[in-house]
């Protein structure tokens, strides 16, 4: 879609040769184009001017985006976007974190995967695909453990066994990595592996753990012949406060009627999987029903992201006067935007998420520098305690004269870097949300790293990201 012109944000080269116009807006569809996408793309075309103005008005600003429930992502300013190796453009706005964050609440999900001799060969891998597609939309505040049965039940990761796990990136990569080395055995009985999925779930809800908004069980099967009502009675009815989705593998329809009736009597969705091509689209459907009590209720929940660096972009080093630049630290801000039809309002339909991103350098031009002192430091942190920015954050490695970010650049505790003697006060009244001021001894490294010294801190609080 063309806009008018307008000037570029700093540092960006403005040769169209380069790969991006500040005259254009982008419009990436997902990798099937189907009508309600081409109706979405239409709708959307009202945010051009919008989009145009809010640059006008702050020149700060980097990119601005809608990202569609339907998969298609409106960026402004527009890019030239490259195609892969392949010569495909596969991106797709659902999965990345600031779209899931903003289109669903905190959960907590209990995967559970029918490892029987039945789903053997293809139906083995899609079963294996479903899962890890599921394992990235979850985000630092969802909880997640999975569950696997044949003959018994058994946790894939025994050390979990009982619990949920905070679904940050090292537990999601470990998971995946157990996932592959599931084997198909034994016969499939799937009411003890609900039975444990319901019990766990039950026990952090009353212990006021985990996400504390949705709870989820995922189950994932080729069949289900069993009388498991009863289990639904037991822990999940007449309430229903956990929602079951359920996948079936495979082309058989012989099952499908179980398996959706599990679903539609505990407030999930059913979806049939039958190849690989099939899995994105319907995994991504779970989102929707659980940000339908967000969109009836009308949440404009704004959520602030985890640190990252601005990877999505294919050539996205190129669009910056250097290298450094094209590494520097973001977070994005974005919010749920929902359809506002009374005769659509009680369906809860998505319409998709706004964003937009915020280096963080510009955030900490906010701190009151003249209040720091000569060796004061301002840091910012996400609410799980990881940091967003810090002096002592280390992001990046050389590799050659290449400059690299490290596997868990954003996924630093505050902890790891103020170390403080005694309990970690300053780390749990942030995550809190405390304001304020207090004072405590902390651990300084000297002479590299070789000596530590026990300091007195002042540090002053506050509600930022």
């Amino acid at each position: 879609s063309l806009v008018s012109q307008s000037p570029l944000p700093t540092g960006y080269k403005r040769n169209g040769d380069n790969g991006i116009w500040s005259s254009w807006e982008h419009l990436q569809p997902p990798g099937m184009t189907y009508p309600d996408i081409l109706n979405g793309v239409y709708m959307s075309e009202a945010l051009n001017p919008v989009f145009v103005d809010n640059f006008e008005r702050d020149p700060t600003l980097t990119w601005q985006y809608f990202g569609s429930s339907t998969g298609f992502f409106r960026l402004y300013p527009g890019i030239k976007w490259l195609p892969d190796e392949n010569g495909v453009i596969s991106f797709d706005c659902r999965n990345r974190g600031w779209y899931i964050q903003a289109a669903t609440s905190p959960k907590d999900i209990v995967i559970i995967v029918d490892v029987s001799g039945s789903m053997k060969g293809l139906r083995m891998t899609i079963a294996k695909h479903t899962i890890v597609t599921i394992l990235d939309t979850l985000g630092e505040n969802d909880f997640v453990n999975i569950i696997a049965y044949n003959d018994y039940v058994h946790f894939i990761e025994p050390c979990f066994k009982g619990i949920l796990v905070q679904a940050d990136r090292d537990n999601r990569e470990h998971f995946k990595q157990l996932v592959d080395e599931l084997q198909a055995k034994g016969v499939g009985t799937v009411n003890k592996a609900l039975t444990e999925s319901f019990k766990i779930l039950r026990e952090f809800r009353d212990a006021g753990q985990g996400g504390l908004c949705n709870q989820a069980i995922m189950l994932i099967t080729d069949g289900a012949v069993e009388d498991y009502e009863a289990v639904f009675e037991k822990y999940n009815w007449p309430d229903r406060k956990v929602r079951v989705f359920t996948y079936l593998i495979g082309r058989e329809v012989t099952f499908a009627p179980n398996v959706k009736w599990i679903a539609c009597n505990n407030k999930g969705y059913y979806t049939q999987i039958s190849t690989l091509a099939d899995v994105q689209e319907n995994v991504m459907e779970y989102l929707h029903v659980l940000s339908r009590p967000m969109v009836i209720n009308h949440d404009h929940d704004i959520i602030w992201t985890e640190a990252y660096m601005d990877s999505a972009l294919p050539q996205s080093e190129e669009l910056f006067a250097s290298q450094a630049q094209s590494l520097l630290l973001m977070t994005t801000v974005a919010m749920p935007v929902f359809s506002k039809k009374n005769e659509t309002r009680s369906h809860g339909i998505l319409l998709g998420v706004v964003g937009s991103d915020v280096p963080l350098r510009e955030l900490l031009k906010l701190a009151p520098r003249y209040k720091l002192g000569v060796h004061g430091y301002a840091f910012l942190n996400t609410n799980n305690g990881y940091i967003l920015s810090h002096p002592d954050l280390r992001p990046l490695y050389k590799e050659g004269k290449k400059l690299k970010p490290k596997p868990n650049y954003n996924s630093v505790d505050l902890s790891e870097v103020e170390w403080e003697d005694q309990d970690e006060i300053l780390r749990t009244a942030m995550i809190n949300g405390e304001t304020g001021y207090l004072s405590m001894d902390v651990k300084v490294p000297v002479d590299k790293g070789v000596r530590m010294i026990l300091l007195r801190s002042h540090k002053g609080r506050g509600n930022g990201c």
